[in-house]
Formats: C-alpha cells, structure tokens, sequence
C-alpha cells in the first residue's frame, strides 16, 4: 500500500509544498490559483445543474426556472455557475495582461504561455455555447448570429453550418450538442490546465525582476500557499457580493425572456468578456475578414513568444514599454465598449481605429521596441 501511495505523496510534495518559488513574486501571482479554483467552481457548480436541466428548446428555460425555484438551494448553484463565468474571465484576463506586463511569455517559458492561450481560446468556446444553454432571447440570437459566421467559409461554409446547428436553424438538435459540448469541454480545460501546469513547473515561475532566481528561491508551502489562500479570502468576498446582492448586474435582461424565433432583440451583444473580440469582428466591413480578424486577435497571442524577442523581460526597467501597454490595455477596455454600443457612427470609425492599434502593438510596437532596447542596452554596456 505504501508503494502505490509514495507517487501521489511524492507529485503533491513537489508540486504543491516543497516546490521551490522566487523570493519576490507578489500578489499579481495569485490569479493562476484563483483561475484553477474557477475553474474547480464551475465544474462542480455545473455538475450538480446537469442533474435538473433539460436540454429541449420546450423545456430548457422552465428547466432554469425549476432550478431558480424548486430545487434545494437551487438558485444558489445557478447563481454561482453563471457569475461564476464572468469571475472566471475576470481572473483570467488579470493573469493574462500581468504575463503581458512582466514578460512571461519570453523563452524558456514559451510553451507555457501557448498552452495559457490555448486554455483562453477554451474557455471562450465553453463559455459560449454555455450561454445558449438557458434559452433566453439572447441565447438564441446569439448562437444564431456567432454560428452564421461560419458561412463565411468559402465553399464549405454553410456545410459546417447545417452540421453545428444539426439541421437548418438553431433547433433543438442545436442545444443537444451544445449541453454535450459543455459538459465535455471543462474536463478538456483540465486537462491542458494540468499540462500548462506541468511546464511551468519545468523551468519554475517568472517573477517581477524578469531575472534569474534559479538560486533565490523558498518553499511554496507555507509561504505562497498562505498567501494564495489570503487572496482567496478576498476574492470570495468579491464574488459573494455579487452573487447575494446582484445576481443578474453581468446578464442581459433580455435573456430572461423566452427564446422566441420570431421575435428578434433591438440589439444583439454577447456577454461583456466578448466583447472586445465582438467590436473587431464589427469594425470589418466583411464578413469573412471580421471572422478572420477576431480569431487572429486571439491567436496572435500565440505567436508573441517568436514575435517579440527582448533581453529585458520586466517592464520596470522598460519605461517607453509601460507606456505602449498602458495605451494597449486602455484600447482593450474601448473596444469593451464599442462591443456593446449599437452598430452606427461613430462607434463604427472608434471601432476600426482601435481595431487597427489593437494589432500594430503585436505586430510593429512590440518588435520594434524590443530590438530598440536590445540596442540600447548592448550599446550602454560597450
């Protein structure tokens, strides 16, 4: 018995207690921790749901209904599940503009930045076809709209249409496959949220100096884990506040109206954690370019770690690189913005205009700073 248990003891001691941390990483560090107990959250949250929920366009919005009411603290667990969603995002775009701002995607740790990404990419696809699931008005029209981008696909386009959608409209056949697909996907999150883990863990964490603290480094047990567990404490209370006091304040109001075909919303947005991508996809005035254009805004992510090459990782030391990022984050709220106002001028042209900064900091900012610092700091120390 002690044989087949010393492995387990031996991965949670490495991983978990003894695995060895730098001295100075702070509380930005802690939104990887907050994201795996997202994600435990959800998980555990939609496991309980599946038990009550139909997935039939009669049934699926009486079935929340009948969770909101007559389940046992059944709208405790929707409530959590679906704020749950937007807590999640929130912690994980946290992670991801701290990474940004402190260079964590620079060799060696590459591929753990790829696999964040690819967990990012996840999650948005989780999160969306959860959202059809309550089959509110918003749930329809948005699978409706977010599905038909596909047509944009020359040649087999409406093929993988008819094939998402399971016959020729949004039906049932539809939210069959979506229920499925939602329940499989965070298994799937797990999964490469373990591997992300496992090559993290290669090369150690990076840390806000951006230096090499391969000999400046503690236990994580008690030190880290006390204080991933302070930030927890705060977070729950965030999260609580939300969930007890305004339950709804991250929702559409129209999706707690039926799902109705021939009824369509004045104004179709996705959840708020879209809408950056949404105001991309709206500022190309064609289809398949603003399909083109959104998907590339997220994985020109992938590509930063071979895009950007830089000797100095942390942007303390990099003062005209603070100033870009600041612009960058700022542009990502805007385009938040423009993705929830109407599809008219002058949020069209705002649109386009931070569209287009949007991928000139991947593509031109960033290169060209990082060889501009490489210079500089080649040409001081000569």
């Amino acid at each position: 018995m002690r044989i087949l248990k010393q492995p387990v003891v031996s991965i949670f001691n490495d991983h978990l207690i003894s695995y060895p941390t730098p001295v100075n990483i702070h509380y930005a560090w802690n939104f990887g921790f907050l994201s795996a107990i997202c994600l435990v959250i959800q998980i555990i949250t939609g496991v309980f749901l599946a038990m009550h929920y139909t997935p039939h366009i009669d049934l699926a919005f009486v079935s929340i209904e009948h969770i909101m009411r007559d389940v046992n603290f059944g709208w405790l667990l929707r409530y959590i599940h679906a704020n749950g969603a937007s807590m999640f995002f929130i912690v994980v775009y946290i992670h991801l503009f701290r990474g940004l701002y402190f260079g964590s995607y620079v060799f060696p740790r590459h591929y753990v930045w790829v696999t964040g990404v690819l967990i990012f990419f996840l999650m948005i696809i989780t999160a969306f076809i959860g959202y059809v699931l309550p089959w509110g008005q918003m749930s329809l029209w948005g699978a409706t709209v977010i599905t038909n981008l596909v047509s944009a696909v020359p040649l087999i386009g409406n093929s993988i249409v008819s094939w998402l959608w399971g016959g020729f409209s949004v039906d049932n056949a539809t939210l069959n496959r979506f229920f499925s697909l939602h329940y499989l996907l965070p298994f799937v999150l797990v999964g490469v949220s373990l591997l992300h883990l496992a090559i993290l863990h290669q090369y150690g964490s990076n840390n806000p100096l951006g230096i090499d603290s391969s000999t400046d480094k503690i236990s994580m047990y008690p030190y880290f884990i006390v204080k991933d567990f302070l930030g927890l404490l705060f977070f729950i209370i965030f999260f609580s506040f939300f969930i007890h006091f305004s339950p709804n304040l991250l929702g559409h109001v129209d999706n707690y109206i039926e799902a109705n075909p021939m009824i369509t919303p004045v104004h179709i947005v996705p959840e708020w954690y879209f809408l950056p991508f949404y105001a991309i996809l709206r500022s190309i005035p064609h289809k398949l370019g603003g399909v083109i254009a959104m998907i590339s805004s997220i994985f020109i992510l992938v590509l930063l770690p071979w895009i950007v090459s830089i000797e100095i990782r942390s942007s303390r030391f990099r003062p005209i690189f603070r100033f870009f990022y600041w612009t960058f984050l700022t542009s990502c709220f805007i385009l938040g913005w423009i993705g929830g106002m109407p599809v008219e001028e002058p949020y069209i042209f705002i649109g386009q205009i931070v569209s287009i900064y949007y991928f000139f900091y991947f593509i031109f900012i960033l290169p060209l700073l990082g060889r501009l610092e490489n210079f500089l700091i080649k040409f001081t120390v000569y």
